[in-house]
């Protein structure tokens, strides 16, 4: 083999690394997204990489079917999943936030991507034949195949989503393929008289367009959202573990992680009361305190109203969050300044992986995370995890989780408190109005016997300053309407992750039209 016929495949092979590493990028782009929109991350990464994969094998099984001009062919298919997978983010912002197909934009996509995409492989590898043999072709094809996907895997949440977003990411993967398509432009000019021309124009047009996307990425990203949010955005930070959106009209501050509003600023206390108030007053002690989540800062800001708390330290996964709840303006007006405060101590771990290895005992644990909507989340709703909390807390402290909505998510809620019951002797559901989420749950427990009465004297007998929680209402904290009242459910286990599936079913129930 010649010099030059070894430049070519050089360019051949690092043309199939850069092709898989592309392919696995745009399932991964598709997955997060719809994730980000529709919740519930393993059956919409799973859905996308299953009909990516079956897309694919249409596409090989297609190849067949070209037999002549294999390299034009080739770039051609370059060109187009350039201009459709650079295109992808911003199609799947566009369906989502201004039509109600986004199912259907999201399928077809996936579908087109996936077809052209296991259209390449075959047509490179018969290419590639032209200068080694079917056994030699075939194993460095794929060779170079499976490490761009290696790549592609630690690239995508490592670098591409924390730094750039979804939307930027689509347009400098889409860059990618344009730029294997002119690479083997360029080499294989001579092959290529015919057509050379058209192709080079087409490809450098789409890429000047997709760059001007790239550049422009973040004010496309902030048109959509203003439509997805509806009030006006004023902080989008992007992390590696989610989308953090802060939006205002008027007096009215709302923060959204990955699109699911986490508290409006106007009736946030209705929900932090509780959660907060009701277990510190349950507990006998109160000098250290451990927060699971609670990345805002707010919980944190009423559990300082406690004179005697000692310690407060916060889990929570995503630093992005902590330290907007520590630095930002807004946050540390809204949560008066709470993690700044030396009694706070701010760790950023996964909580069931810090509970699993701390050696600590709590007075309180408040567990302030996110909806079960996916399983990840789920594992900390778990008997598992309630086991491990259990070894933590001191003989006479007190859990305490939120358990998503009573009304809105009845099994749900229900199954977190029976779930809860099968670790602690006494455990105490109770649920307060919030107007921006409906009536919400919180579920408490602990290896005494928790004395209601006691709660209320302890708490009301302190003057602390609250806007909701009063001695006249307490008693109705307590009460379930027959709408919210008890149901069978399963317990939730990490084995199961029953209680995702419960979630799951009550959010498709209330988002039909």
């Amino acid at each position: 083999m010649g010099n030059h016929s070894r430049r070519q495949m050089a360019v051949l092979l690092a043309s199939v690394f850069m092709i898989a590493t592309c392919g696995i990028l745009y399932e991964l782009l598709i997955s997060t997204i719809s994730t980000y929109f529709l919740g519930s991350s393993v059956l919409h990464f799973s859905v996308t990489i299953g009909l990516f994969m079956s897309a694919m094998g249409i596409g090989s099984y297609l190849s067949k079917y070209i037999e002549n001009q294999l390299l034009e062919r080739f770039i051609q298919i370059e060109i187009w999943l350039g201009l459709m997978g650079g295109l992808s983010a911003f199609l799947l912002f566009f369906a989502y936030s201004l039509t109600p197909h986004y199912h259907l934009v999201a399928g077809g996509l996936i579908v087109f991507l996936g077809t052209f995409i296991g259209l390449e492989i075959p047509l490179v590898t018969r290419i590639i034949q032209q200068y080694a043999s079917l056994k030699d072709s075939i194993a460095q094809v794929l060779s170079f195949d499976y490490i761009g996907a290696l790549v592609a895997s630690l690239v995508f949440p490592l670098l591409l989503l924390p730094y750039l977003g979804t939307m930027r990411t689509g347009f400098l993967v889409g860059m990618l393929n344009l730029a294997v398509a002119l690479f083997n432009l360029s080499v294989f000019k001579t092959q290529l008289l015919a057509t050379y021309r058209r192709l080079m124009l087409v490809t450098m047009l789409l890429m000047a367009g997709l760059l001007a996307g790239f550049l422009y990425s973040f004010k496309i990203t902030s048109f959509f959202e203003k439509f997805i949010y509806q009030d006006e955005v004023i902080l989008a930070e992007q992390s590696p573990y989610q989308r953090i959106v802060m939006s205002k009209w008027k007096d009215d501050i709302r923060l959204f992680i990955n699109g699911n509003l986490q508290f409006s600023s106007v009736d946030e206390y209705r929900y932090h009361e509780p959660l907060t108030h009701i277990p510190l007053a349950a507990s006998r002690q109160r000098t250290h305190i451990l927060l699971l989540g609670g990345g805002d800062g707010l919980a944190a800001k009423e559990i300082l109203k406690w004179p005697d708390v000692q310690s407060i330290t916060v889990i929570d996964l995503d630093p992005k969050m902590t330290d907007l709840g520590k630095n930002n303006p807004l946050f540390r007006q809204l949560n008066q300044n709470a993690f700044n405060n030396p009694k706070v101590k701010i760790i950023n771990e996964d909580a069931f992986n810090f509970v699993s290895q701390t050696t600590d005992k709590y007075n309180c644990i408040i567990i302030d995370l996110p909806d079960p909507n996916d399983n990840g989340l789920g594992k900390l709703y778990t008997r598992e995890f309630y086991e491990i909390v259990k070894k933590h807390l001191t003989p006479d402290g007190i859990v305490v989780t939120q358990a998503t909505s009573p009304y809105f998510a009845k099994n749900a809620y229900w199954c977190i408190a029976h779930t809860m019951q099968a670790v602690f002797p006494s455990v105490v559901p109770y649920t307060t109005y919030v107007p921006s989420f409906g009536q919400w749950g919180f579920v408490m427990a602990s290896f005494q016997e928790i004395d209601k009465q006691r709660i209320a004297s302890k708490l009301f007998a302190q003057k602390i300053p609250l806007k909701h929680l009063s001695a006249a209402s307490f008693g109705a904290l307590f009460l379930f309407e027959p709408d919210a009242a008890e149901v069978a459910t399963s317990l939730n286990t990490l084995d199961n992750q029953a209680l995702v599936d419960y979630y799951e079913k009550a959010t498709q129930k209330w988002e039909q039209p």
